[in-house]
């Protein structure tokens, strides 16, 4: 009984983990909307952008203001070792992906919940019975 259970939990564990991406996908994807975007990918191919690489909080978007113009910085240190760098367009133009996204997974995940579950037959009617009208 024993090992019944341990062969269930690790099946249930093994279904659950499938459908999961990655850490390093998941970037991989934001990174792909991010150049997507408009953002520009800039190589820390030297030691001094991998220092300033380093010294940026990862996977976040940091603002730059210079005068009128904001720059949006991206690091990823762990990826693919580069900075995406872009302006007030990108950025709300990559935010403006993330939501549509996230929109169309909501409306796909409700569409897929609501598909088929409703059987107004089986419903219990209680002291009326199914179809009691129908008599």
């Amino acid at each position: 009984m024993k090992a019944l259970a341990l062969v269930a939990a690790i099946s249930v564990a093994a279904l659950a983990t499938a459908g999961c991406q990655t850490t390093a996908q998941q970037i991989g994807q934001k990174e792909d909307t991010l150049v997507a975007s408009g953002f520009t990918m800039l190589q820390a191919n030297t030691p001094a952008r991998q220092a300033q690489l380093m010294q940026l909080p990862a996977n976040q978007f940091v603002p730059k203001t210079n005068g009128d113009t904001t720059t949006y910085v991206y690091a990823d240190p762990a990826v693919c070792h580069c900075l995406y760098i872009g302006n007030q367009a990108a950025y709300g133009a990559y935010k403006k992906t993330v939501l549509t996204k996230q929109l169309l997974d909501e409306q796909q995940m409700t569409a897929l919940t609501y598909q088929n579950n409703w059987d107004w037959g089986r419903w219990d009617w209680g002291p009326w019975g199914g179809g009691w009208w129908r008599r």
